[in-house]
Parts: C-alpha cells; sequence; structure tokens
C-alpha cells in the first residue's frame, strides 16, 4: 500500500478517478498503483507525478541502492528537491522533527515559522532566480536546540535544461 500517495491525492482533494484523468490512465490501473498491487512504469509515474507535481523518484523510493541509503540513513545529511514554487518534492533522511509530519508538497514556512526555514527559503529562491549553486550555513530550532545545517542548494533541470526546482543537501555540525 503507497500510503504516502494516498495521503498526497486526499490532501490535494482528487478522487482517484480524477488522478487517472490528468496522468491519462485508467482509473483500475491508477487503483492498482495506489494500494501497491501494481509498479507503474517510470512514464506512468512521471505522468502521475506531473499531475500531483510531485517528484516521479517517490514511486522508486523503495528501490534506493542499498549502499546509498545505508550510507545516509541516521546520518546528519538531509537531501530534498523542491519545485519552483519551493514545494518539497521529495526528501530524504529528514530530521526526526518532521519525518511524522507530512513535508511533500509544503514550502518551509508551512512546515514551521522560523529565523531557519524562511533562510532556507531565501537561498531556494536566489538559486532559481540567479541559476547558480548557493552554499551557506543555517540554524534551525528544533526540538533538540539551535540546530546548523551546512547547505549545498542547486538548479535542478529538466531535459530541455529549463530549471523545474532546487536541489539541496544539508549537513548537520556543531558550532
Amino acid at each position: 500500500m503507497r500510503r504516502w500517495l494516498i495521503k498526497i491525492r486526499k490532501e490535494q482533494q482528487y478522487t482517484q478517478q480524477q488522478i487517472a484523468h490528468g496522468a491519462h490512465i485508467d482509473r483500475a490501473y491508477y487503483a492498482q498503483i495506489e494500494n501497491g498491487t501494481r509498479n507503474p512504469s517510470m512514464a506512468v509515474a512521471s505522468q502521475i507525478a506531473s499531475f500531483l507535481n510531485i517528484n516521479p523518484s517517490l514511486f522508486f523510493a523503495d528501490h534506493l541502492s542499498e549502499p546509498f541509503e545505508t550510507a545516509l540513513s541516521n546520518s546528519p545529511i538531509v537531501v530534498a528537491h523542491c519545485d519552483l514554487e519551493l514545494r518539497y518534492t521529495w526528501v530524504f533522511n529528514p530530521h526526526p522533527d518532521f519525518k511524522m509530519s507530512p513535508i511533500i508538497g509544503k514550502r518551509d514556512d508551512e512546515l514551521d515559522q522560523n529565523p531557519g526555514t524562511l533562510a532556507m527559503m531565501d537561498i531556494k529562491k536566489r538559486v532559481i532566480e540567479e541559476n547558480n549553486t548557493i552554499r551557506e550555513t543555517i540554524s534551525f530550532p528544533l526540538s533538540d536546540g539551535l540546530i546548523y545545517y551546512d547547505v549545498f542548494a542547486q538548479p535542478l533541470y529538466d531535459s530541455n535544461n529549463n530549471i523545474i526546482g532546487v536541489a539541496t543537501a544539508s549537513t548537520e555540525f556543531s558550532k
């Protein structure tokens, strides 16, 4: 069962039929994808992802290479993608404060309002506006205190070399 997909569908207030229609697939096929009895092809995953404004890699997250997942799980590194509206389309290894809340489809300021989230949004905006990478230190007030991250942000491009969002890799460190 792809609970994350059901949750995104319900948050965006779509029916299975509306998503299937928007992705140009049969509703029964979409239902099978949602309940986990069928896996979509990359093309179908891309069509659904485009309709829901998410990253198609979410459909294949269970198949991340074991070395990558083993190396980064429980590490002080958070990797994420966002779209041009700064809404998360993919997140790997978020801080424990955010593991239980819905992140996909949300902006930083919708997850929490603090100087750290506003600074993170500013970095992403500048990456998009300047079409350039940015690396800065940001502090976030989290449940375990003030946490500092070395944030590396770079543009994400489509196959036509148009900017479609921002990729970030944030490493926690002690100050």
